[in-house]
């Protein structure tokens, strides 16, 4: 209560918004990166490894790193809506339905780019990403950690901004958008696409029913 009355933009409110970014993306995100992550320990092992070779620990520690740093800029924009009064400083979702229904056009709109398939085939081929970027030494695994994070957010970053949406402290919607993630990540093929559907039909929505 005390960060949220305190001034977006000072550190009272910063580092408290930054720590809960971290700790929901991390929450969110680890899941769908388990199956990943535990390929990776698969594959280490059988060179000879421990039960948890430490490539596997720093591989899941840059992945983490990276949606950590995500969190900062989450909660850089959280501080300037809030700012500017399109936030709520209580529950910290958008009250303009316009904006709203934007956000909502903004990911279906990046579902259907180049940049969103290239990102999801990655996360969608795990056996693929790891055994070609599989070294046994720690720094490949912070470069492949690395890679998969950057992967991941360039896959899961719209999505991630309809938080401001359906609100950041509405623990339904987090767990809905993490159920999403998941769904798009290992469900059929054609997820993606009933995904890109039901958020045109959300901004419409927004727009007629708001």
């Amino acid at each position: 209560m005390d960060a949220m009355a305190a001034s977006p933009w000072s550190a009272a409110y910063l580092v408290p918004a930054w720590t809960m970014w971290a700790l929901m993306m991390v929450a969110m995100m680890l899941p769908s990166a388990l199956p990943m992550i535990l390929l990776h320990a698969r594959v280490a092992r059988q060179g000879g490894g421990a039960a948890l070779p430490a490539g596997t620990v720093v591989f899941a520690l840059a992945y983490v790193l990276l949606w950590s740093g995500f969190a900062l800029l989450a909660a850089l924009a959280q501080a300037g809506l809030v700012a500017s009064g399109a936030l709520s400083a209580m529950g910290l979702a958008v009250g303009d339905r316009l904006l709203a229904a934007g956000l909502l056009m903004l990911a279906a709109i990046y579902q259907v780019s180049a940049v969103k398939r290239a990102c999801l085939d990655k996360c969608r081929s795990p056996l693929t990403f790891i055994t070609r970027g599989f070294r046994p030494e720690w720094p490949a695994a912070l470069r492949l950690g690395l890679a998969h994070g950057l992967y991941c957010i360039g896959c899961c970053w719209a999505l991630m901004a309809l938080l401001f949406v359906g609100g950041v402290m509405n623990l339904a919607w987090i767990a809905a958008l993490g159920a999403v993630v998941i769904a798009e990540k290992y469900g059929p093929a054609w997820t993606p696409r009933v995904l890109t559907s039901l958020l045109v039909i959300g901004a419409a929505a927004v727009l007629v029913l708001a």
